[in-house]
């Protein structure tokens, strides 16, 4: 695949490299106020309205954005085919023994009323407006103005897997499966669990970006973050079911 970075047009008040260092540290910071306020849902949106604005007031088009309606429908296609594949994974998921208990997340052992509201409301405007607003969206458009598209991609992947290490901390506890693996690891255990974490989201940004890249919207990214983690709550109330 080509990797080009997809430069445009700006209306440049802030030094790209500053820009860049900016959206970073407010990330860092609102990721950390996620985790020591008490009840921070309204932080996600509020964080993402506020990238967003910055992003266009430091000469970002939506363009660069993925966000232009251009590429509406590219990002619709993308998304949906992305919905779909992850939708066949989990199913194969929970039909098979050996990897059934991966669902089974204690955080998400809900009833009927609360999993849909989770997968079709929390989940999307908590989780997944704030961080393709941020990591495919303004991240992406302010290293595209001084890096290749492969340095984009990378990049901004590892960022989305460091951004997951704090949510990861307690996971061992809370998923099933993942305990069972790290079972008998002792102390290093909680060190195994955010490492793995940490990889692994870093590669699902690594798709999440190459879909952002192929369609030109965050659209597409979007539809495969809302089946990871969306579907995942609905095949683990299945789950949860099978199991009694």
């Amino acid at each position: 695949m080509t990797l080009v970075a997809q430069r445009g047009p700006t209306r440049r008040r802030v030094p790209a490299l500053a820009a860049t260092g900016v959206v970073v540290a407010a990330l860092a910071l609102v990721n950390l106020a996620e985790h020591l306020l008490t009840n921070a849902t309204w932080l996600g949106p509020v964080a993402a309205v506020a990238l967003l604005a910055f992003a266009r007031w430091s000469g970002l088009t939506w363009s660069q954005l993925g966000l232009h309606r251009d590429r509406l429908r590219s990002g619709l296609q993308w998304g949906m085919g992305a919905i779909a594949l992850v939708a066949v994974v989990y199913l194969i998921g929970i039909l098979l023994p050996l990897t059934r208990p991966a669902f089974l997340d204690a955080r998400y052992h809900l009833g009927l009323h609360s999993a849909l509201l989770t997968a079709f409301v929390i989940i999307p405007l908590s989780t997944i407006l704030l961080e393709e607003v941020a990591f495919r969206s303004v991240l992406w458009g302010m290293l595209s103005r001084h890096a290749a598209t492969w340095r984009v991609l990378l990049t901004s992947s590892a960022l989305f897997g460091l951004w997951h290490i704090l949510p990861s901390l307690h996971l061992a506890t809370a998923n099933h499966g993942i305990g069972d693996v790290v079972k008998g690891a002792g102390a290093a255990a909680g060190i195994l669990v955010i490492a793995g974490i940490v990889v692994f989201t870093a590669l699902g940004g690594v798709v999440a970006g190459e879909l952002r890249r192929r369609s030109g919207s965050v659209l597409a990214s979007a539809g495969m973050h809302w089946a990871t983690n969306s579907l995942g709550v609905l095949f683990g109330l299945v789950a949860w079911r099978m199991v009694g």
